[in-house]
């Protein structure tokens, strides 16, 4: 039987988190979209008022993926949770890796009294749609994600 572990990813983990970043951005074919540096990890993560949590996956002792979140405030629902990012390596993909740090996640959620859980997913990801429809979760039709970069 497989082992699997999941833990929080501390301030010595920050370049794991960054590379698994970098992949997810490859796999996302964007990566020269990720400007962000390895001090600004450290400063987000590991500040007096960190600004994300991240966890590490492992299987069998080797890196599978992570999830990084923060929380946010809607004026309609209150303290939210955002997951920013999941992501699992190919070679461990269709192990059930993803679902045991999503779920990891929805208790984060719920141990931190949040009314809910948000994500993005992109519209060719079609194995993650159908991942996260096995959840029951609703996707928003209609809105647009609008960004302004400084």
């Amino acid at each position: 039987m497989d082992k699997i572990e999941i833990r929080r990813a501390t301030k010595e983990d920050i370049s794991l988190v960054r590379d698994l970043v970098m992949e997810l951005a490859i796999f996302e074919k964007a990566p020269e979209e990720v400007s962000s540096t390895i001090d600004d990890y450290v400063a987000g993560g590991f500040s007096d008022n960190p600004l994300f949590s991240a966890n590490l996956i492992y299987m069998n002792g080797e890196l599978g993926g992570f999830s990084l979140w923060y929380y946010r405030f809607s004026t309609w629902k209150g303290r939210r949770f955002y997951l920013e990012d999941l992501y699992i390596k190919e070679c461990f993909r269709g192990k059930g890796l993803g679902k045991r740090l999503i779920m990891e996640a929805i208790d984060e959620a719920k141990r931190t009294k949040c009314t809910g859980m948000m994500w993005q997913v992109l519209d060719w990801n079609q194995p993650a749609i159908d991942f996260y429809n096995t959840l029951g979760v609703k996707m928003d039709a209609g809105w647009l994600i609008v960004h302004l970069d400084l």
